[in-house]
This record gives structure tokens, C-alpha cells and sequence, in this order.
């Protein structure tokens, strides 16, 4: 799988649809990435573990999410999110998305 069949892109920021929660996007797994044990616990709703899985940045608090693409959806409301890891992911906030940081090493 390849980017162009990603749904959502780094720097996006998104709702997600059954938990009602805004975020942004900072890491995309093409399949689920975790441990048979977590998706057992965690992923209850069974979404598909072969499509691309995301990770997100929660607004309004300190931690970051491992969300199905099933599960969310694009934020129409073009406001940034609020999350301390945000300076160390982008760059900037501009046209309702985040511009990730270019690593130089």
C-alpha cells in the first residue's frame, strides 16, 4: 500500500467519529502496526487492521492516539488543535493544516 491510498495525510487534523475527540495526524501506518493483544483490548469496534492506521495527536491534552482510518474523518472547522508535542511535529499551522518539520539529518 502507498500513500495515495491513504484517506488522511501527516499534518491533517481530524475528528474522530466515535469517541468525538479533534486531532492531528503526525505518523500513518499503511496496515495496523500493534500487538495482538492491544488490538484485542483497545480496538473493540474490530476496524480493519489492513488498511492504514494513524497516529494522532489529541487536542486538549498531553497524549497521542493509534486510530483505525474507519474511525475518523475530516475536522471541517479549520481551528489548530492544542497539544504540547505540536512545536516538535511541525512547523506551522496554516490553511487549516500543519506543515510537518523537515528533519535535516
Amino acid at each position: 500500500m502507498d500513500a495515495s491510498e491513504c484517506k488522511f495525510f501527516l499534518g491533517q487534523v481530524v475528528h474522530h467519529r466515535l469517541f468525538d475527540y479533534r486531532g492531528v495526524i503526525f505518523d500513518v501506518d499503511p496496515v495496523f502496526s500493534g500487538s495482538e493483544d492491544w488490538y484485542r483490548q483497545m480496538a473493540r469496534s474490530r476496524p480493519p487492521r489492513h488498511r492504514p492506521w494513524y497516529h494522532v495527536l489529541v487536542s486538549g491534552a498531553e497524549h497521542s492516539t493509534y486510530v483505525a482510518e474507519r474511525n475518523l474523518e475530516v475536522d471541517p472547522s479549520g481551528r489548530p488543535v492544542e497539544h504540547p508535542a505540536l512545536e516538535q511535529l511541525f512547523s506551522d499551522f496554516s490553511s487549516g493544516q500543519y506543515n510537518p518539520r523537515v528533519n535535516n539529518n
